[in-house]
C-alpha cells in the first residue's frame, strides 16, 4: 500500500510539473520578456473567462505585448465618481496591457489608429483554450468607438465583440422577438386559413364533379378537328393566295393615287384659269350683243309705226295735237 501511494504521489507531482512548464512556456511565448512599452486598455462587455495576466497581446497573430491587469470598471473607476452606476459603461471589464512599440514599427498615433478602425477583441489560442487579446483594424462605421465617462489610465483602444458573442446577441434578439409573437393567435389564424382552404377545395371538387367533362372534351375535340380540316382545305390556301395578290394590287393602286390626285388638281387649276379667261372675253361681246339687240328692237318698232320709211328713208311728218 505504501508503494502504491508513493507512485500516485510521483504521478501527481509529475502532472503538476508539466502544468507548470506549460504555463511557463505560455508566459514566455506570450511576451513576458516585454518590460517596457506603452500602456493601453480596452473595455469588454462580455465574459473574459480564460484571459489571465501575462498572456499575449497579438497584432494579426504576432506577439507585441502582454496583459498586465484585469478587473471591473466599477472597482477601478466607480469609486468616488458622481456618475450613476446604472450606466452600462460601469458594467464592463477593463483589460490593461503593455505593447512594445519596437515590435510594431512605424505606426500612427493611437487616436488616428482608432479613427482608422484599430480595435481589440478576445481570441482563443486553439487547443490550449487560453484567451488572449487580438489587435486588428475593423470597419469603423460598423464598429464605432464607445465613449467612456472616465479618464483611462492607459491609451484607450475600443473593443469589438467576438463572433460567438455576436451570435449569442443575435440569438437573444431572435428569442425576444419570438416571445413577442402571440402563438395562440397565430395558431387560430392558421386553423381558420386551413379551414377556408379545405372548403374552397371541396367546392371546386363539387363543381368538377357536376361539370360534363366528357362532353366538353368531345366538343373541344370536334372543334379541333374542324379547325384542322379547314386549315388543310386547298381552297383556303387559294383564297389566301388570291387575297395576298389582291392586297398587293391594292397597295400598288394606293401608291399611284397621290400623283393622280396631284394631276387632277393641276387640271382643275388650269380649267379654272381657262374659265376665268373665257368669262373675261365674253363680257364685252355680250354687252355689244345687248346693245345690238336694243337697236334692233328700236328699228323694228319704227318700221311697225312707219313701214314706208324703208323706201323713203325720211321720217314721217310730225302730227300736231289739233287734228288735220
Amino acid at each position: 500500500m505504501t508503494e502504491g501511494r508513493s507512485a500516485f504521489l510521483r504521478v501527481g507531482l509529475l502532472i503538476l510539473a508539466g502544468v507548470g512548464v506549460l504555463v511557463g512556456l505560455v508566459w514566455f511565448l506570450g511576451g513576458t520578456r516585454i518590460s517596457d512599452g506603452t500602456i493601453y486598455e480596452s473595455y469588454f462587455g462580455e465574459s473574459v473567462q480564460g484571459l489571465e495576466v501575462g498572456v499575449a497581446v497579438r497584432y494579426r497573430g504576432v506577439a507585441v505585448g502582454r496583459v498586465t491587469d484585469i478587473g471591473l470598471v466599477t472597482a477601478e473607476y466607480g469609486v468616488g465618481s458622481d456618475t450613476s452606476l446604472d450606466q452600462t459603461t460601469y458594467r464592463l471589464v477593463f483589460v490593461r496591457y503593455i505593447v512594445d512599440s519596437k515590435r510594431l514599427g512605424r505606426v500612427p498615433d493611437t487616436e488616428t489608429a482608432v479613427k482608422l478602425g484599430l480595435r481589440a477583441r478576445l481570441a482563443s489560442a486553439g487547443l490550449t483554450g487560453i484567451t488572449y487579446i487580438e489587435l486588428d483594424f475593423q470597419n469603423p462605421e460598423k464598429n464605432p468607438s464607445m465613449v467612456v465617462p472616465w479618464t483611462p489610465i492607459g491609451a484607450y483602444i475600443p473593443s469589438v465583440p467576438t463572433t460567438l458573442s455576436r451570435v449569442e446577441d443575435a440569438t437573444k434578439v431572435l428569442i425576444e422577438k419570438l416571445n413577442q409573437i402571440d402563438i395562440v393567435r397565430f395558431a387560430d389564424t392558421a386553423n381558420k386559413l386551413l379551414e377556408n382552404t379545405n372548403r374552397l377545395v371541396a367546392a371546386m371538387e363539387e363543381q368538377v364533379r357536376g361539370a360534363d367533362l366528357p362532353g366538353l372534351t368531345a366538343n373541344m375535340r370536334q372543334t379541333s378537328d374542324a379547325l384542322r380540316r379547314l386549315a388543310d382545305n386547298p381552297d383556303i390556301g387559294r383564297i389566301l393566295a388570291g387575297s395576298a395578290a389582291t392586297t398587293e394590287k391594292l397597295t400598288q393602286a394606293i401608291a399611284q393615287l397621290p400623283p393622280l390626285i396631284a394631276s387632277v388638281q393641276a387640271v382643275a387649276k388650269r380649267a379654272d384659269g381657262g374659265v376665268a379667261d373665257t368669262q373675261q372675253a365674253l363680257v364685252p361681246l355680250l354687252r355689244d350683243l345687248a346693245a345690238a339687240s336694243a337697236n334692233l328692237r328700236d328699228i323694228t318698232a319704227s318700221l311697225r309705226r312707219d313701214p314706208a320709211q324703208v323706201l323713203t328713208g325720211q321720217p314721217p311728218p310730225r302730227q300736231t295735237g289739233n287734228g288735220p
